[in-house]
């Protein structure tokens, strides 16, 4: 039995629904993914057999492929968030952009050699539940 999964962008005006199941989640670490994330790594879900459909905002959707490569964006046009796309029979789905949580657990982290030095973990930076007051 395939699971729903349901997701938006940060400023509501793009929704979306997913029918299906995953097949991999991936961190990826290199230089294209942490630029067009503007974090460390990108986290995206995977699968050839899942169903997108567009609940709300789909004209607000704008993708971008980097010339000359297989690396490709979806992002609201409102507020930036990233969102799904199709590309090559694959369904890629930005991790967090899914309102339904995800159980699945990544599978690898992808390009670690690419991986910003301010990335790996120091034991003694502090951690905190909320923003610090």
């Amino acid at each position: 039995m395939s699971k729903t999964y349901t997701g938006a962008c940060l400023c509501g005006a793009v929704q979306f629904q997913l029918q299906g199941e995953f097949e991999r989640f991936y961190f990826c670490y290199c230089r294209r993914c942490r630029k067009d994330s503007g974090s460390a790594h990108a986290a995206n879900l995977f699968s050839s057999s899942m169903r997108l459909e567009w609940l709300a905002g789909q004209a607000q959707t704008q993708t971008y492929q980097l010339p000359g490569t297989r690396h490709t964006r979806c992002f609201c046009k409102v507020c930036g968030s990233a969102m799904p796309y199709a590309i090559a029979g694959m369904v890629v789905v930005p991790a967090g952009s899914l309102e339904t949580e995800v159980l699945q657990m990544p599978d690898a982290h992808l390009f670690v050699a690419s991986q910003a030095a301010w990335v790996q973990h120091q034991p003694d930076t502090t951690g905190f539940d909320t923003l610090p007051v």
